[in-house]
């Protein structure tokens, strides 16, 4: 059953993939230009990477993986999207960099990848695609080498309790769902003016499953954060903050959590 919604969701972020890349909020020129893809919160947590090796999860065309590898990271990102790989691939070749890029489902990262990593790292947006958290966690756990550094920045989970396409938050799925939640609408969330129809399949994960899933792979938790402010003006009604971030107008509920781990 989940491979049937892994390949609706693949062949929708292909067609994003093709949006996305000429979309604003990701900003392609300006990127290969020198702009960092990545956010405060994830350059905050893991410093200085020159000289580490990073697995990048679910990696989408590779802009955050790219940018790991400008500040000296030996990269490999990791995808479902084709478009995707190719695009990123496309990209570290005209950048003159060095990251690597597989194409895979991924929670079958350790059927393609066989290095071990001082770093695993993934972003926004990433673990609602996936119906379960325990081979994961597992996964995640396989890639990294001992002593080494798992680090998630992501929405939160009381944001994916609501719905949004009638353009205001509407609570509607529950926070420990276990159901596939499937959505159909037109555009997407860096070009809501897009006219592809968004067709995808996705999971709702509170927080202890995701803190469970690392910890019975063997990883130690060394922080959870939460923060009522996310770098990506990507729900509605959010107010920008004098740091450039954005909020609810009422601040009553997180809009991101952060994690990091190590493998005991």
């Amino acid at each position: 059953m989940s491979k049937d919604h892994f390949e609706v969701n693949r062949e929708t972020w292909n067609e994003k993939v093709k949006v996305h890349s000429k979309s604003d909020m990701y900003d392609l020129e300006a990127f290969k230009n020198g702009k960092s893809s990545l956010m405060p919160y994830e350059l905050n947590a893991l410093g200085d990477v020159k000289g580490k090796s990073l697995l990048h999860l679910q990696c989408h065309f590779g802009q955050d993986t790219l940018s790991w590898s400008r500040m000296g990271a030996k990269c490999i990102g990791v995808d479902l999207s084709d478009e995707g790989i190719a695009l990123a691939k496309s990209l570290n070749k005209e950048m003159n960099l060095d990251a690597e890029f597989v194409r895979c489902n991924v929670l079958d990262t350790s059927a393609h990848v066989n290095d071990t990593f001082d770093i695993v790292y993934t972003s926004y947006g990433v673990i609602g695609w996936l119906p379960d958290l325990k081979p994961w966690g597992k996964m995640i756990a396989e890639r990294l080498k001992k002593g080494g550094t798992f680090y998630m920045a992501e929405f939160h989970p009381i944001v994916w309790m609501f719905d949004y396409l009638e353009n205001k938050p509407v609570m509607k799925y529950g926070y420990m769902q276990d159901e596939v939640i499937y959505e159909e609408y037109e555009g997407t969330y860096a070009d809501q003016n897009s006219k592809m129809i968004t067709k995808e399949y996705c999971w709702n994960h509170g927080l202890s499953e995701v803190i469970n899933a690392l910890v019975d792979a063997g990883l130690q938790i060394e922080y959870l954060n939460e923060y009522d402010e996310s770098p990506y003006n990507v729900l509605p009604d959010l107010v920008e903050t004098t740091f450039g971030n954005f909020v609810t107008k009422d601040k009553l509920y997180p809009l991101i959590f952060e994690i990091k781990a190590t493998k005991l």
